[in-house]
């Protein structure tokens, strides 16, 4: 039988609205790079940035730079923060940080890279489509990393 605390703190969870909240391409080399022989090297740095906006809402923000290189000349870089506010209530803290590190970058991700398909598209190059990103392995080993730095530690200390 549930306890009745239990009931009372219902987990809900709702998207207020997806946006781009900044976007910058840059095409440093062109027009020459389009006359080189085509080998592209993509780096891709991406992280996530949590704002508490007020007791149920919360801004998650995908960061990604994308840049795409022909042997030493930058072809294009992309860079776009991706957001999402979103309405978490009732989760405990563990629930709640895998909401809002794993599960709100996974909505948001789909739109950040259309967003960046679309940008790249517009500056004269093929779309760039970012491979499938498991948000879910990210954070586990974000806490892996937690995990064995608390170990650590204490060893430190002493």
């Amino acid at each position: 039988m549930p306890n009745q605390a239990d009931a009372g703190t219902q987990e809900k969870f709702g998207i207020q609205n997806i946006y781009v909240k900044d976007l910058s391409f840059e095409a440093p080399n062109s027009p020459k790079i389009f006359m080189e022989q085509w080998k592209p090297q993509l780096e891709l740095e991406m992280s996530n940035h949590i704002e508490k906006l007020n007791e149920e809402l919360y801004e998650v923000t995908l960061n990604i730079t994308a840049t795409v290189k022909v042997e030493d000349k930058t072809a294009f870089l992309v860079e776009l923060h991706q957001a999402g506010i979103f309405t978490l209530t009732g989760f405990l803290d563990d629930k709640l940080s895998y909401m809002l590190n794993s599960y709100c970058p996974n909505i948001l991700f789909p739109f950040a890279r259309e967003s960046i398909s679309n940008a790249v598209t517009r500056g004269g190059f093929q779309p760039l489509w970012l491979a499938p990103i498991n948000f879910d392995a990210l954070y586990a080993q974000q806490l892996q990393k937690k995990q064995e730095q608390a170990q650590t530690a204490p060893a430190n200390v002493n």
